[in-house]
């Protein structure tokens, strides 16, 4: 069964990044020949302003006194340059936001694993192909682009990272640095006689990151004066840069300005999703080859953005990247239909190696050309754009090459996506091959359905295994002579051997077929619509959290349509109130609510109360609570108390803008355990040390490891999980959610109790009191029992509490849903890795809390936890085919990013249960002492 796990693991780890392989590759195309417009460029100089998180509403909107917060800005639109808005694409974080705006193209998303830092792929950038390049500003992003610059003519000039911090005084210096370094600069090039040649040259790039808007939003959201005084200090810099740069190049007209955003944010103060407050950004431009304004009377758009900024007399003009937004040129017809001829080429170069490389590892009788843009028509369209050119039909020229520019786009899509069905089909098989051998596992080893049936032992064929070994083989062969990566192996192989497992129970099959007919086909009909209902009711609360609250009102009258209300009825109103309880938490607002620390200090008073309880009845018995146990739990107590104080003290200085208190980080990382064994703790560049813990120390002292010296009985240890999970949980809530573990847990324990009522009212065993069952590693596999029918119901219960412990606390499928103000207490310098961890560490504790229960479940129903964790498998891995069908790349952004983030999502879950499965076993079945040596039930 060890054996099975690893596999199954293995096989689901390859399921897992077929997505990125199918929907994630990289859309860079290299060996392009470079193109060049005929004409001398209008500008000399290129000055690029990115106010990194800044939103096209909150600059170009007037404040509640009629006035611009940005009002240089404001009078550049109105008097000296073009506008319009940015539309960017998921995800919307800093590295692909500015990747896209100076290398023109949308980042490869396998950056994320490397936290948007560094370049996986090399690329080109206007930086590579400027004469040099000076920029300032954050050392998460320039070093990207100087990284990647062929020479070493790219210069940077970044502050230290640890400035990036989100309870800093005021996250504006950060843009002041870079105004104040940039005025140096020119100060000291006037002195040195080698860098003022330099500045003076042509092709030449000044970059200026301006991260202090995007500090501020995700400290203090968006609508906060903080945010918008930001702005407001940020148009006083930016006209006091472009002052100082007329006036050292003595006016000559040459230099061009734009200003703009990498991605917008969301009223909540994250973004990385596809709302369009994340994905609209301004964008203004003046100076050489700029457009002046344009007065105009009336403007077609589906938003009434123009009305609400009282701009709706200039002209506005939208950008996507990618292709020349020529419109904003002011140049001679012949420049722009040049430009956009050359933008056209350049596009088309791009698809012809893309078609080439695809064609050259294809099979000539499988290759199927992009048939909108034949060799004929891109000759056709080409000759007739030059004629234009030659009889000066500008406006037709860039027309022409606007539709050249759209196939050609099309068709890199094609040949980019042209494997996907492939790939796809070779997954969607291995995926069903495996569901169908786990469902014989269960069938063939874990219950009675097949056990009557009579049937003889057949001697094994060797022709199965010789014909699996020749379609391995020509498979193998098939990609071999197209060269295929090593990526298509896997995929196209592994349902080779997953569907000789399968076919190699085809007795299992005709006993089950024989089982099936003895059953009433109205019987078999209904336990199987029942069985899809459950399931599409599971798919539809990733899209409609209220599927969640229907599900559990569904839970709480399921015991009064049983004989369960007349054998236990407390216990029946108990599951019923804590189903309604916990169901009230999906209608609860997803994101962007406030932070409330009332709720979080609520939570742990009734953690406090509920402990105070638990001690008292525990104390009533005799030998059930020893000074041991008792020293344990107050520790846990107190450990919940200092988390309270800390998340107040937390809020109160972050407030008063103070940053984070060292004590108070110190506590939270003590608490969280993670670093109880290392031998320093790092914060703003200073070190604080103390004695290293040994192993033993190390599980005595961690948090995650206190319930270890509880006592083994069920409810005991249960609770002991919850109190040492809870003080940690608290330090990361920031509002209702901090209640959730706390409902959810009261659910569980009822569970576990009404579980036992159901198996007893079925006859199969007898009801043991929940006092006198203790975990235990050894448990005499001889109590264990064949799985029944119910059984489904409870690896159905234990999936949907899975589903709920996710998206019951507020969380969607999407990037902007986490809140890093969850993490304030621990650090509030930017840190994507370990903010990431700690947030994933917050949706895994209430994770670990059902999976703890379901161990519990597992024990006093004596069922093997191998039996019903497969159950569980197959139920994930149905749900996650659902989805992998539902993964689309067309629509909006938003719903792309969705649709893969819910495959993402149910994927990792199923891999996680394997973990946490483990986990739960460690937890629960694991004995410590405070003294001497450690012990447990199973050494």
């Amino acid at each position: 069964m060890l054996l099975f796990f690893t596999l199954g693991l293995l096989i689901h780890f390859v399921f897992f990044a077929s997505i990125f392989d199918i929907y994630f590759t990289s859309p860079l195309v290299h060996g392009m020949t470079p193109q060049f417009t005929p004409l001398p460029p209008p500008a000399r100089r290129l000055v690029l302003f990115v106010a990194d998180g800044l939103r096209a509403d909150t600059l170009y909107e007037l404040d509640e006194n009629g006035t611009s917060r940005a009002p240089f800005i404001r009078n550049i639109i109105m008097h000296e340059g073009s506008w319009g808005i940015s539309h960017t694409r998921v995800p919307t974080e800093s590295r692909p936001g500015h990747v896209a705006l100076i290398a023109g193209f949308y980042e490869d998303v396998s950056a994320v694993a490397k936290g948007w830092k560094e370049n996986p792929v090399e690329f080109d950038s206007l930086f590579n192909e400027s004469k040099y390049t000076w920029s300032w500003g954050s050392p998460d992003i320039l070093p990207m682009f100087a990284k990647g610059a062929s020479g070493d003519h790219v210069y940077t000039y970044s502050y230290d990272a640890k400035r990036e911090d989100f309870g800093a005084q005021d996250a504006t210096k950060l843009d002041t640095w870079v105004f104040d370094n940039v005025k140096d600069f020119f100060h000291h090039a006037r002195n040195n006689q080698s860098l003022f040649s330099k500045i003076n040259e042509e092709k030449i790039v000044f970059f200026l990151h301006l991260l202090g808007i995007d500090t501020n939003g995700h400290a203090h959201r968006p609508s906060s004066r903080d945010y918008k005084d930001n702005i407001k200090k940020v148009d006083d810099g930016v006209k006091e840069i472009v002052s100082m740069f007329n006036h050292f190049y003595g006016n000559d007209g040459k230099t061009t300005f734009i200003f703009t955003s990498d991605h917008g944010m969301t009223d909540w103060g994250s973004h990385g999703a596809g709302h369009p407050s994340e994905t609209l950004t301004p964008l203004v431009t003046w100076g050489a080859g700029i457009n002046y304004p344009q007065r105009v009377s009336a403007q077609q758009f589906d938003d009434s953005f123009l009305k609400e900024w009282r701009l709706e007399n200039w002209k506005r003009l939208d950008v996507n990247q990618g292709i020349l937004p020529v419109d904003y040129l002011n140049n001679t017809d012949l420049f722009k239909a040049e430009s956009m001829f050359t933008n056209a080429v350049q596009i088309l170069e791009q698809f012809k190696v893309k078609m080439t490389q695809k064609k050259e590892v294809t099979l000539p009788f499988l290759f199927t050309p992009f048939k909108l843009l034949s060799d004929s028509k891109q000759f056709n369209i080409l000759r007739k754009a030059r004629s234009y050119i030659k009889h000066r039909k500008f406006d037709e020229v860039v027309s022409l090459c606007k539709e050249l520019i759209h196939l050609a786009l099309k068709g890199l899509s094609y040949y980019h996506t042209y494997d996907r069905f492939f790939l796809g089909i070779n997954v969607v098989i291995g995926f069903v091959g495996w569901i169908s051998y786990a469902s014989l596992l269960i069938i063939k080893s874990h219950s009675n359905l097949i056990k009557g049936v009579s049937k003889e032992v057949k001697k094994p064929s060797h022709l199965l295994p010789c014909s699996f070994v020749a379609i391995g083989i020509l498979v193998a062969f098939f990609l071999l002579i197209q060269a295929c990566p090593w990526t298509y192996y896997v995929y196209g192989l592994l349902p080779v051997p997953i569907w000789y497992a399968v076919l190699r129970e085809f007795q299992v099959v005709q006993d089950l077929v024989t089982s099936l007919l003895t059953y009433p086909l109205s019987h078999f009909v209904g336990y199987l619509l029942v069985f899809t209902l459950g399931i599409e009711i599971l798919v539809l609360s990733f899209f409609y959290r209220y599927m969640l609250t229907a599900g559990l009102t569904a839970f709480a009258v399921w015991p009064f349509l049983t004989r369960l209300w007349t054998r236990a009825k407390v216990t029946s109103l108990s599951w019923a109130f804590f189903s309604v309880l916990l169901a009230v938490f999906p209608l609860m607002p997803v994101v962007g609510r406030k932070p409330d620390i009332s709720l979080v200090m609520g939570a742990g008073l009734l953690v406090l109360l509920l402990s105070l309880c638990v001690v008292t009845s525990l104390r009533k018995r005799k030998d059930s609570f020893r000074k041991e146990e008792l020293l344990v739990h107050l520790l846990q107590v107190l450990s919940t108390v200092l988390s309270m104080y800390v998340v107040y003290s937390t809020q109160s200085s972050l407030l008063r803008k103070q940053g984070l208190p060292l004590m108070n980080q110190i506590i939270s990382w003590a608490t969280l355990g993670a670093y109880c064994n290392c031998q320093c703790i790092l914060y703003s560049g200073k070190t604080w040390r103390r004695k290293g813990l040994g192993k033993n120390q190390f599980l005595r002292t961690s948090s995650l490891f206190v319930p270890l010296l509880s006592s083994p009985a069920v409810f005991q240890r249960l609770f002991s999980i919850l109190l040492s999970l809870m003080s940690t949980y608290l330090l990361l809530s920031t509002g209702y959610e901090a209640v959730f573990p706390l409902v959810l847990s009261c659910l569980m324990f009822v569970w576990i109790n009404i579980e036992q009522e159901t198996l007893q009212q079925s006859g199969v065993c007898c009801k043991q009191k929940l006092t006198s069952i203790q975990f235990s590693y050894n448990t005499d596999i001889t109590q264990f029992r064949q799985l029944y029918l119910d059984d489904i119901r409870r690896a159905f219960f234990l999936v949907f509490f899975l589903v709920t412990a996710f998206f019951g606390t507020g969380n969607i499928a999407s990037i902007n849903s986490f809140d890093l103000a969850s993490v304030y207490c621990f650090l509030t310098v930017f840190s994507p890795f370990m903010m990431g961890a700690l947030m994933m560490w917050k949706i895994l504790i209430p994770f670990v809390l059902v999976m703890c229960a379901f161990e519990a479940v597992q024990l006093t129903t004596q069922l093997s936890s191998k039996s019903l964790f497969l159950i569980v498998l197959v139920i994930s891995d149905i749900m996650a085919l659902h989805f992998f069908f539902l993964v689309k790349d067309y629509g909006s952004w938003l719903d792309i990013g969705t649709s893969i983030s819910h495959y993402v999502i149910v994927m990792s879950m199923t891999i996680f249960l394997v973990f946490l499965n483990g986990l739960a076993q460690l937890l629960t079945t694991k004995k410590l002492r405070l003294c001497g040596k450690p012990k447990s039930h199973f050494m």
